[in-house]
């Protein structure tokens, strides 16, 4: 079966994220990227994609340019991976849906609810799919989770804790001129409003309610800049009220030292508790009330039909970050199979657009709640 045919905005030279996408897109053959708009200027992204080999012909200077040109080819691309800063997630998007080629978006879905709203019409009216890259929920011990508490293994849940902290802007990185993910991320203009709570925040809101089924009602949240000059938060911290009476904390951090990729879930239900680590990502520990804790491992006796359906190597092999990503490229590729095929998808473990605003009113919320000394509002 030939890959899916597929393009880039943004991603260019030096682009972390766009190589972790490229990666993923090409971990089990499923894509082939074949042609690019990489950077915010026809000179560099012409240079990025021949750097990448592309064809000349499909280096494009900007993202317009490439929608129009390969909708009219007859190999043009089935699909598109944007991969720009939030402020260029909606143009993009918006104009490759309306030409019929599916979309895979980094998250979150854009750096405000006015864009979010546009790109939402945009998707309700095309027939092309729109994924977002909430790449944790591809972790096989994350879905083995959900799973878990679908289940009802974990009874009535009561409690949902989630804390993503980093340290990597404990300083001011964004004024060195030599850290361009520093710079942008901390830019309400590019970033959006929420700074670590919706660089990380987000996905810690995301991750807490794919694995426990549950939406967030209310929450009170206190953000705060500690870097001297910083236009946006580097820590939040936010009670949570889910629905059915659950009770949550999120913490996210940028500037917690000694932090660096600690994303961590913890879900406590009235029969037992289940604890994942992000740093640790092949372990799920399940606790049985009144029984000892138990070490579940990826691919081992204790996985689930879910987490083996998305484990590639056997157990103690360690798998993470890139393979995680690569499950949402390859779920996303059997659902645009789907639709080619004239076949319902099943996008139920594939993020998007619900997942995106779910995200978009949160870090909203979260921002309305400090800017009123954390006072309780409603998503």
């Amino acid at each position: 079966m030939a890959p899916i045919r597929l393009g880039m905005v943004g991603g260019g030279k030096d682009a972390f994220i766009g190589g972790v996408h490229r990666i993923a897109a090409r971990i089990d053959g499923e894509f082939a990227l074949v042609a690019g708009a990489l950077s915010s200027t026809p000179e560099r992204s012409r240079d990025s994609g021949q750097a990448l080999g592309l064809a000349p012909e499909r280096c494009y200077g900007s993202y317009d340019e490439m929608a129009e040109a390969e909708a009219a080819r007859p190999d043009g691309i089935q699909a598109v991976s944007i991969v720009t800063p939030n402020h260029m997630h909606a143009g993009p998007a918006i104009a490759f849906l309306k030409r019929g080629i599916h979309v895979i978006c980094d998250k979150p879905l854009t750096a405000t609810m006015e864009q979010a709203e546009e790109l939402a019409d945009a998707i309700r009216a095309s027939e092309a799919l729109f994924i977002l890259t909430h790449n944790y929920t591809g972790y096989p011990m994350v879905r083995q989770a959900r799973d878990m508490v679908a289940a009802g293994e974990l009874g009535a849940l009561r409690v949902v804790q989630v804390e993503y902290p980093q340290d990597w802007l404990a300083d001011a990185a964004e004024t060195t001129g030599t850290n361009k993910q520093a710079e942008w991320r901390t830019d309400p203009a590019r970033a959006g409003a929420g700074g670590s709570i919706g660089d990380i925040g987000s996905h810690a809101h995301n991750l807490a309610c794919f694995v426990s089924g549950l939406k967030v009602e209310s929450l009170a949240a206190d953000l705060h800049s500690f870097v001297p000059g910083r236009k946006l938060d580097d820590n939040a911290h936010i009670l949570l009220r889910f629905g059915g009476g659950v009770r949550g904390m999120l913490w996210s951090s940028q500037v917690a030292t000694g932090n660096e990729n600690a994303l961590r879930l913890r879900i406590y239900g009235e029969k037992g508790g289940l604890e994942w680590a992000q740093e640790d990502p092949n372990y799920l520990w399940f606790t049985p009330f009144g029984q000892p804790k138990r070490l579940l491992t990826r691919a081992g006796s204790g996985a689930s039909d879910a987490a083996n359906a998305v484990s590639r190597i056997p157990g103690g092999h360690p798998e993470g970050y890139l393979e995680g990503f690569a499950n949402i490229y390859t779920g996303a590729a059997a659902a645009i199979r789907a639709v080619e095929a004239g076949a319902t998808p099943d996008l139920s473990l594939l993020p998007g657009l619900d997942a995106g605003l779910d995200g978009m009113r949160f870090i909203a919320a979260a921002i309305r709640s400090s800017q009123a000394d954390a006072a309780w509002v409603t998503l």
